[in-house]
């Protein structure tokens, strides 16, 4: 799993996605295969990043700072990691030289990223 997918995961992305269904040793007659489609929920990511911040020890800037913003989730924020995040999401090369500028790449990158799939993002952070 890439680190993209552990800070969606962190943030709940996709787990309504999920349901469980009952038993399923004996066949299900034919009108029950129909799929139901099934909206997908928005995910307050703000919320839950301020609800995290609340809890946190250190105090954070996850609204700047990209590795604030992993240090909260619980995932690796090193150098190394976010080179490796940057990698995924496809920065451009000549950021990934300056540390600084692939991190403001980054930190807004995530955000939108997470925006496009569902996340509630105010557009004051993107």
């Amino acid at each position: 799993m890439g680190i993209f997918s552990s800070i969606m995961s962190k943030l709940g992305f996709g787990s309504d996605s999920k349901a469980v269904t009952g038993e399923t040793a004996a066949p299900a007659p034919e009108s029950a295969a129909v799929a139901v489609p099934q909206a997908i929920s928005a995910v307050d990511v703000v919320a839950k990043l301020e609800l995290l911040a609340a809890a946190h020890a250190e105090k954070l800037n996850w609204k700047v700072s990209i590795v604030d913003l992993l240090k909260l989730l619980g995932l690796d924020s090193s150098l190394a990691a976010r080179k490796e995040l940057a990698g995924e999401l496809a920065c451009p090369a000549d950021k990934m030289g300056d540390s600084a500028q692939m991190n403001m790449w980054l930190h807004k990158t995530v955000l939108q990223k997470l925006a496009a799939n569902g996340g509630n993002i105010p557009a004051e952070l993107l």
